[in-house]
Parts: structure tokens; sequence; C-alpha cells
């Protein structure tokens, strides 16, 4: 599972160590959970702020990395 927290500095960051503090929500290493979650905006409603952009990119290249 990867985390991704938002901060209480209100930055959304992904917690490879998970000890950030701040509010977390678990997203499964598959490409097609990251899909579905960007689609359902699953991660947003979790995290109560919007998921920038960068932020599922980086997911998506830690799962590709991941895979091969």
């Amino acid at each position: 599972m990867i985390r991704v927290v938002r901060t209480t500095e209100g930055d959304v960051r992904l917690d490879f160590s998970g000890k950030l503090n701040g509010r977390g929500a678990y997203i499964c290493p598959n490409p097609e959970c990251l899909q579905k979650a960007r689609k359902s905006k699953s991660l947003d409603r979790s995290l109560e702020v919007p998921i920038p952009e960068e932020v599922y990119e980086r997911l998506a290249a830690e799962m590709e990395a991941s895979r091969g």
C-alpha cells in the first residue's frame, strides 16, 4: 500500500516511511486502483483537499517503477 498524506501545512505528499504527520489515505500499488481513485476522486474526499496533478503523476511513476 502507498500512503498519501495531507500534511499539517496543507501539502499533499507521498509518504513511503509511514511517519509523516497529517491526514493519510492508502492506495494499492496497482495502476487500476490509481485510475479508479482518480476518476472517483476518492483521495480528494479522504484527504479533504483537491489532489494536485503532480501527486497522481508521481503515484503512477512509482507504480511503474515497482513493476519493472
